[in-house]
């Protein structure tokens, strides 16, 4: 029978190939993919966050863990398709236009995704109309945008115009993060919340919806 406390083992010490490995056995046993999502992967990741926040892991730490949860989700995906599961919500993440800065927002997009969140990552230099497209495809309840550039960041409050414009504003959350932001410029261009890391913005999606 395949260990599932390893599989939570793996993803938490960032660990992809053995995370894979009992992923695999797993599956080959009959075990229900939901589950092992649920109760193994979902709380390694919300583990790795905590000791993030608490200063006993870092930022490579958490990408490990996210590489090592995301090579299992590509297995694990697949399995789904066309089942009900049990997403906290849809996101749509991506850096504003005129700013390539990926890794951070990548990192978010990992962790979001860990911890049960659907994920729609658009990619960087991200124009206000593609964001707006991509909420009215999507339907998602949390718009991510991420700027790094003191020189992009006033951007974002061209996004929110835009989806102020197209109608969808009371039916989706904002949420805003990057090094050059901080609260009062979140509230300042009218988004929902801010976060300065990873994990924050987990812990804020999920007050967002009420998770």
């Amino acid at each position: 029978m395949a260990d599932l406390d390893k599989l939570y083992e793996a993803v938490l010490g960032g660990k992809l190939e053995p995370a894979v490995a009992v992923t695999n056995e797993a599956i080959s046993e009959g075990a229900d993919p939901q589950s092992i999502i649920n109760e193994h992967m979902i709380p390694a990741m919300e583990e790795i966050g905590k000791r993030f926040e608490q200063g006993s892991a870092f930022v490579p730490n958490l990408l490990m863990s996210a590489r090592a949860m995301k090579g299992c989700l590509d297995i694990l995906k697949p399995l789904m398709a066309g089942s009900e599961t049990a997403s906290k919500g849809k996101i749509v993440i991506g850096t504003v236009k005129g700013d390539l800065h990926d890794i951070g927002k990548n990192l978010v997009a990992a962790m979001l995704e860990g911890c049960g969140f659907e994920v729609v990552n658009i990619g960087v230099d991200v124009p206000r109309e593609k964001f707006v497209d991509a909420l009215k495809e999507s339907k998602a309840d949390i718009l991510c945008m991420s700027a790094l550039l003191t020189t992009t960041m006033s951007y974002m409050k061209d996004v929110v115009d835009a989806i102020v414009e197209s109608g969808l504003r009371d039916c989706v959350k904002i949420m805003v993060g990057g090094a050059p932001l901080n609260e009062n410029f979140a509230r300042s261009i009218g988004a929902d919340g801010y976060s300065t890391n990873a994990n924050g913005a987990v812990v804020l999606a999920k007050s967002l919806m009420n998770a």
